[in-house]
């Protein structure tokens, strides 16, 4: 999720619900800590809590060392990242490819968490290949690490975003180990998470891409699981609200000139599944300003309200055909 749970999105998805949300992917490299894009990766001036840093690496003092520097900023949660698949992290031996090496885990995760005071946990995947999963012995040593929550992919570093996710694994993991256990990969909708949470017993889902252009799931979960009914679409005039609001947070954030440009891909994900969003999709791109920007996607959802009083999302047939 980087490029994509920065500040403003973390703080728009906790307002809705989420009960936690983790910061995008830091570099350990303490020559980096300095840099624009790893300042504002770790940038958690005035986030609701629990604030919460994932760092990447490959080097036991080095991640040691960049978990105390976050927590002598605000960080309340440490996260390391064992389950990035992009070839780049992997080409550096770090994310999903540290799987292969138990012993380097098992050092990691010892060094980490005796760094620091606060709540290490771990996120990482069902193994490198389909060939070669081991969760079950790196959840193992992860308890034994002192770690204190699981999140579990349930996909292998090669599948990628591939397939479908699987939960036998996350179901073995939680049934071998004593502490909280995440399930991951494919949560979509409020009755998926609850069939994922009654499958593998989870403690909690986490929520990853299906929160792309809709927010407000965390509450639509959160609802469902608690009252078995499903909420219905969020009112059009609440979505302009949040969306005005969003993206101010976002030009504030990141400054005008790269605010625009990287607002683009989120009003991309929040119009992809309404009607005439596509054609919305390339005139906006093509907007140089962020008045001009914000302007545009009011007067998009203002049109959408000719439909009716809440947002109503195109149906698979109708996608397909498009």
């Amino acid at each position: 999720m980087a490029g994509v749970t920065d500040r403003p999105f973390r703080q728009l998805c906790k307002q809705l619900g989420a009960g936690y949300a983790v910061s995008e992917m830091a570099a350990s490299d303490p020559r980096l800590w300095a840099s624009e894009k790893t300042a504002r990766r770790i940038n958690h001036d005035g986030e609701m809590e629990p604030k919460a840093v994932q760092i990447a690496g490959a080097d036991p003092a080095m991640l040691a060392a960049s978990a105390k520097f976050n927590v002598d900023r605000g960080a309340q949660i440490i996260d390391i990242n064992m389950g990035c698949p992009v070839k780049k992290v992997c080409n550096s031996w770090c994310g999903s490819a540290l799987l292969q090496d138990e012993k380097l885990v098992a050092d990691i995760l010892d060094a980490v968490v005796s760094a620091v005071d606060v709540p290490v946990t771990l996120k990482f995947r069902t193994g490198w290949d389909r060939l070669n999963k081991n969760a079950l012995t790196i959840a193992r040593i992860a308890e034994e690490s002192g770690i204190a929550m699981l999140t579990l992919h349930g996909r292998t570093r090669a599948d990628g975003y591939s397939g479908e996710a699987e939960y036998e694994t996350i179901t073995a993991v939680k049934a071998t180990v004593s502490i909280p256990v995440v399930a991951n990969g494919d949560i979509t909708s409020p009755e998926k998470a609850q069939y994922v949470l009654k499958t593998t017993g989870a403690d909690a889902v986490m929520v990853g891409r299906a929160a792309q252009g809709r927010p407000w799931i965390f509450r639509e979960i959160e609802h469902f699981l608690r009252t078995g009914e499903i909420l219905p679409a969020p009112l059009i005039s609440e979505v302009r609200t949040l969306m005005s609001e969003h993206l101010q947070a976002h030009y504030a954030f990141y400054g005008d000139y790269m605010g625009l440009r990287t607002a683009r891909k989120h009003i991309g994900w929040y119009v992809r599944d309404l009607s005439d969003g596509e054609p919305f999709r390339q005139r906006m791109n093509r907007l140089e300003s962020c008045e001009e920007q914000l302007a545009a996607v009011d007067a998009f959802f203002e049109s959408q309200s000719e439909r009716g009083e809440r947002l109503q999302y195109r149906l698979a047939e109708e996608k397909l055909a498009a």
